[in-house]
């Protein structure tokens, strides 16, 4: 893997030429600025930007009364290589809050599919396509236990994807008899390289014996099956080294920098 090639080629695909990845939401570009819009319980923010130290802080403040008319929370997802280089001292001076950094990392789909070491579930562990509201309901359990953040917008995103685009998301859940240890899905979106790992969690009881690893090791299976070259997560501190082992690259970092209205 060439690191700068697969990061440019990420920025064209999923920032700068990006689509909107759920049902209701628009992405427009405004100048130098490519942004998401759609209902409060979806992704808002602004994916990519073409600054210079001239223009930035009108672009930021264009943003910012664009989604706060709308009544709307935004993320302005801040990449390590953006320009220019204080965009980030600019964005907390316009009342932005940085959340922690995350790692942007990248493997081969069809690689790990077949070599990744983490094909094997542990015993008495069965993983589960999502497909109804009933499973989605499994995921946020496992979402609200393993990260102790409330999943109500992610149900109904889970929810607006599968019953509007099926096609573009992969959910899965990891079972212990009948209790959910485990979720992850899979995004994808047609006409593009890069397949994206979200919400990989595992209730804490489980961490450590395989099962997280195993989910990713089923993804680059969909992945690959669907025609998708890469695999790309935003990967926390503390997925960050798994899939590291797994043989993902780091080629850039990412801080969410939050705005309320």
């Amino acid at each position: 893997m060439d690191p700068i090639a697969v990061r440019t080629q990420f920025d064209r695909e999923m920032r700068r030429d990006a689509r909107p990845d759920a049902p209701g939401c628009t992405v427009e570009r405004v100048g130098d600025v490519v942004r998401q819009t759609g209902p409060a319980h979806a992704w808002n923010g602004v994916l990519w930007s073409g600054l210079d130290a001239a223009r930035a802080d009108a672009a930021i403040a264009g943003q910012v009364r664009h989604f706060t008319a709308r009544g709307l929370a935004f993320e302005w997802k801040l990449y390590a290589h953006d320009a220019p280089g204080d965009l980030g001292a600019r964005l907390r001076a316009a009342g932005f809050t940085a959340e922690p950094e995350e790692a942007l990392m990248v493997a081969g789909a069809e690689d790990h599919a077949r070599t990744g070491p983490a094909a094997r579930l542990p015993e008495g562990i069965v993983v589960r396509p999502v497909t109804d509201e009933a499973g989605v309901a499994l995921v946020t359990e496992v979402h609200e236990r393993a990260f102790g953040t409330d999943a109500s917008a992610l149900r109904r995103q889970l929810l607006d994807r599968l019953a509007a685009e099926p096609d573009t998301v992969a959910a899965v859940v990891a079972l212990d008899g009948d209790r959910p240890v485990s979720s992850a899905r899979l995004e994808l979106q047609p006409g593009t390289r890069f397949a994206g790992l979200w919400g990989g969690g595992t209730v804490e009881e489980w961490r450590g014996r395989g099962v997280y690893r195993a989910l990713v090791a089923h993804r680059a299976r969909i992945a690959a099956e669907r025609g998708y070259r890469w695999l790309q997560v935003d990967a926390s501190a503390m997925s960050r080294p798994i899939l590291a082992r797994l043989g993902f690259a780091q080629v850039s970092t990412t801080t969410p920098y939050v705005h309320a209205p």
